[in-house]
């Protein structure tokens, strides 16, 4: 094995890197989204959604996350992924079912590698 000094800090930065090129990291804008996520259910009135819709959007969330790029995403057919207009630019989505859509932004860091933020902005009914 290699007792250089320089040879110790090229793997250090390779680790680094294998380490933070990982999935992304996903943020929610309001607790009802985190709630939904993390228990299947909102105590907000105004959220309350179908059992089958709250588990088609946890895995949803799950793919988002185990996704390392947004590139990604464009591979998997049935998310539908799209790039929204008019006045929702800057947001994308993903469709949880034919009715409702997972809205989002995206945020890249350049300085920490490939870090990827996807900031869940609203579970939405796709027709209102």
């Amino acid at each position: 094995m290699r007792k250089d000094k320089n040879f110790h800090f090229f793997c250090e930065k390779v680790l680094t890197f294998v380490i933070k090129y990982k999935d992304m990291i996903i943020a929610f804008e309001q607790q009802y989204l985190r709630d939904l996520y993390e228990t299947g259910k909102s105590n907000d009135k105004k959220h309350r959604f179908q059992p089958q819709v709250i588990e088609k959007y946890k895995e949803r969330i799950d793919t988002l996350k185990k996704a390392r790029r947004i590139e990604d995403l464009f591979l998997i057919a049935s998310l539908n992924y799209e790039v929204l207009q008019g006045d929702k630019k800057g947001i994308s989505s993903v469709r949880v079912n034919q009715k409702y859509r997972i809205e989002f932004t995206i945020e890249k860091n350049e300085m920490d590698f490939f870090l990827t933020v996807c900031n869940i902005k609203e579970l939405s009914n796709h027709y209102k």
